[in-house]
């Protein structure tokens, strides 16, 4: 296993560590990300991005199961790293896999997408997804985009109209809701 390589930071009087902008930059850390930190049993300073979505993965994968199920369609729920709930034919595909950098793009412009992949605003799940229609719409909670819910077909029958998109987006604003509750 390679060893990672290591950045030397003192701690300042209040306490803080600066995140070195590379490691920001090679992990897609921001300015506002919220970071998680915890101990390891060996007495080791663990920092990892908070998904506060993650949180609610187990009751995303019901909804992710109860909509695929109703429509037929596979559906994935995602925060802003990675698929964290999804339902119907190809899920096995999709579960734990990173999200593209062109969805987080697409999640940053806080607005709904229905679209074929041969047409504007189409963006791949993960980098191996084969799906040839999509509709799309983000997860806001407070304000801030947590990740998205997708519903999903391989094929181009039936054709995704506006209804799969306000499916998404009731989909999508439930989950902002629940999370502020």
């Amino acid at each position: 296993m390679p060893k990672a390589t290591g950045i030397v930071r003192r701690i300042d009087d209040l306490g803080r560590i600066v995140i070195p902008k590379e490691i920001r930059r090679t992990l897609h850390i921001r300015e506002t990300d919220p970071m998680e930190i915890f101990t390891d049993t060996e007495g080791q300073i663990i920092l990892k991005k908070y998904s506060p979505i993650g949180d609610i993965s187990a009751f995303a994968g019901k909804y992710a199961d109860s909509l695929a199920e109703a429509t037929g369609m596979t559906v994935c729920i995602t925060d802003r790293e990675q698929v964290i709930a999804a339902a119907g034919e190809h899920k096995k595909n999709l579960m734990g896999k990173p999200v593209t950098r062109e969805l987080n793009q697409a999640m940053e412009n806080r607005s709904g997408v229905v679209a074929s992949d041969d047409e504007d605003g189409f963006v791949k799940v993960t980098m191996d997804s084969r799906f040839k229609q999509e509709a799309m719409h983000p997860i806001i909670c407070q304000g801030d985009v947590l990740g998205t819910v997708l519903m999903m077909s391989i094929d181009m029958k039936p054709h995704f109209t506006d209804n799969e998109k306000k499916m998404v987006k009731t989909a999508a604003n439930f989950l902002g809701r629940h999370m502020e509750a």
